[in-house]
């Protein structure tokens, strides 16, 4: 018997491997059918949580026995991190043999937990934004923010987008590249109010707080609109988040346990998961009326969706290093 090997891919090679959102978004919906269908394994995120505030470290495990696809991601979020030139969010993923248990591989995880983020948005969005939305608010302008726009400009004929961050100079490079890279009208927002109001789709991708600052008021975000909480509640004030007609959520039995860590302490009821709306358990959007939500949590299920992808396209095109078990 020959010596078990597992196959390493750093971060440059996870975004070198070439697997598109696109692909991520077909394979979510895939996943999402899976789930809603209780044919998926997910535990409950367990953590850590250092200092300083807001800071976490979670294990992420998940299994989709339709794709083969078991594994667990370790992911830490650390809001300070930016100001010392390290990402928010970091980590590993582990992809294992579903018939062995043995690792295939360990992948780095930021740019798989950017995309698939903003996948979950775009799928969330398929099923309760409006299909003609075109004008754009992103409320944070760094991973998550270009993500997201990535996603949802697969599915809807975005035009306009307009761009709020804390940093001024972070809003004037996110338009600069993205209003090129997509040929988009990216404008700046001068205020989190302006970036909300007039906008078809609304994504608040700041750092995730467990006391919300809760900064968009009622009234701000327009009839017929939607909007995407990827910092769980932290921009949304209850009141503006009481006036969507539907609050959903990627999985609510885990909403469910943050709820008890402490986070989403004053949400509206919860109408639907993303399986169930995929799978037409639960309607979506019903009328061009309708302001909706979807605070998606981020689930392992949505990395074990991605990470056969990258391994596959990763053997086929020989990227990464394979190191002994």
């Amino acid at each position: 018997m020959g010596q078990e090997q597992m196959l390493y891919l750093s971060r440059s090679d996870v975004e070198t491997v070439g697997v598109t959102m696109a692909e991520i978004i077909e394979a979510l919906a895939a996943v999402f059918t899976e789930k809603g269908e209780g044919r998926t394994e997910m535990p409950p995120k367990p953590g850590v949580h250092p200092e300083p505030a807001d800071s976490f470290i979670h294990a992420m495990p998940g299994y989709v026995p339709a794709l083969k696809s078991a594994g667990v991601k370790w992911v830490s979020g650390f809001p300070a991190n930016p100001k010392k030139g390290l990402p928010y969010i970091s980590g590993l993923l582990i992809f294992n043999d579903t018939e062995t248990g043995l690792p295939l591989a360990v992948m780095d995880c930021v740019w798989i937990t950017g995309m698939r983020t903003g996948a979950a948005t775009a799928l969330s969005a398929k099923y309760l934004a409006r299909a003609d939305s075109s004008v754009l608010g992103i409320l944070g302008c760094g991973v998550q923010g270009r993500t997201n726009l990535e996603a949802l400009n697969v599915f809807f004929p975005l035009k306009r987008v307009k761009a709020y961050d804390v940093d001024p100079l972070s809003a004037g490079r996110y338009a600069d590249e993205v209003g090129k890279r997509f040929d988009l009208d990216v404008s700046i927002a001068g205020t989190p109010k302006e970036a909300v109001k007039g906008c078809d789709i609304v994504v608040t991708a700041g750092p995730i707080l467990k006391k919300p600052h809760a900064t968009i008021q009622a009234g701000w975000l327009e009839e017929g609109a939607f909007a995407s909480l990827v910092d769980f509640d932290a921009y949304w004030h209850p009141e503006a988040m009481e006036e969507t007609h539907r609050f959903c959520t990627d999985d609510t039995p885990q909403m469910l346990h943050y709820r008890e860590m402490g986070y989403f302490q004053r949400i509206p009821m919860i109408h639907a998961d993303l399986g169930e709306l995929v799978t037409g358990k639960k309607p979506g959007r019903e009328t061009p009326e309708e302001k909706t939500m979807t605070a998606n949590l981020g689930l392992a299920l949505e990395d074990m969706a991605v990470a056969p992808l990258l391994y596959q396209k990763a053997v086929e095109r020989g990227i990464g290093t394979w190191l002994p078990l």
